[in-house]
């Protein structure tokens, strides 16, 4: 063997080795321990590589349930008054029915010439589980019962909201979307000459409008039929010199459906 370092330096440097307790050859070439031990070091201390977007594409994404679409979809789906009850009773996105006692649906005739839509139940209503039975519902009966109507031969009740939202108060704008598609279905299953519209809750959701004192007296259009908006009767117990008005609009109600036989 050649080597540069004669038999003696080498064997000297062997036991050198030893000496300072290298007792076993790992490999021919040097190896420098600090500097592998710094970049070990250095690879703990660095952040996380983000994932590959491969990874990221491939992870399943939940789409959101939109109450609107929803909505719209168990309403179309009904076909009777008693499906579309039982459709309110099972959608699951309006969370005043957790706090609510029964379900408001309708009172009256289905077979009804005109049909009232007010606003929203009350203690009373979600009690008995019926719209207008309170004190606003006493009076709303003799409203009727002025020009010869009635809910029990002529008038088909029912309200934008089928729940009692908490302490009486408006409902939310989300709300009132949520539950338009029931009321849409709801006035095409009774098919009524016309409409009643109580209340600013009432004109916001079927005309899109507020503004009971300006729109009141006035006939419009809604689902595709006449609609008179009218001061709720809830409001004219707090207001009564309102009823001056409210007469007006009974009269109003009367001549068109003497005027649509």
């Amino acid at each position: 063997m050649e080597s540069g370092m004669d038999w003696h330096a080498a064997y000297a440097a062997l036991a050198w080795q030893v000496e300072l307790g290298a007792d076993e050859a790992i490999g021919e070439a040097p190896v420098d321990r600090f500097a592998h031990e710094a970049a070990e070091r250095a690879a703990r201390a660095a952040p996380s590589p983000p994932p590959a977007a491969a990874a990221l594409s491939a992870r399943p994404v939940m789409a959101e349930a939109d109450p609107v679409a929803e909505a719209t979809a168990a309403a179309r789906a009904a076909t009777t008054l008693e499906e579309l009850r039982a459709a309110l009773d099972a959608y699951p996105h309006c969370d005043l029915k957790r706090g609510a006692r029964n379900l408001v649906f309708a009172d009256g005739t289905p077979q009804a010439r005109v049909m009232i839509v007010g606003e929203a139940p009350g203690r009373e209503e979600d009690q008995q589980g019926l719209p207008f039975v309170g004190r606003a519902g006493q009076l709303l009966d003799r409203m009727l019962g002025a020009i010869g109507l009635s809910r029990a031969q002529s008038v088909y009740i029912t309200n934008v909201l089928p729940w009692r939202p908490p302490q009486n108060r408006d409902p939310s704008a989300e709300e009132i979307a949520m539950m338009r598609p029931f009321v849409s279905r709801h006035i095409a299953l009774v098919d009524p000459d016309l409409l009643v519209v109580m209340g600013n809750i009432s004109c916001d959701a079927l005309l899109g409008r507020r503004g009971i004192s300006r729109l009141r007296g006035h006939w419009t259009e809604a689902e595709g039929r006449p609609a008179l908006p009218m001061f709720h009767p809830a409001y004219l117990l707090r207001q009564p010199q309102m009823k001056r008005q409210t007469w007006a609009d009974l009269l109003e109600l009367q001549m068109k459906l003497r005027v649509l036989k």
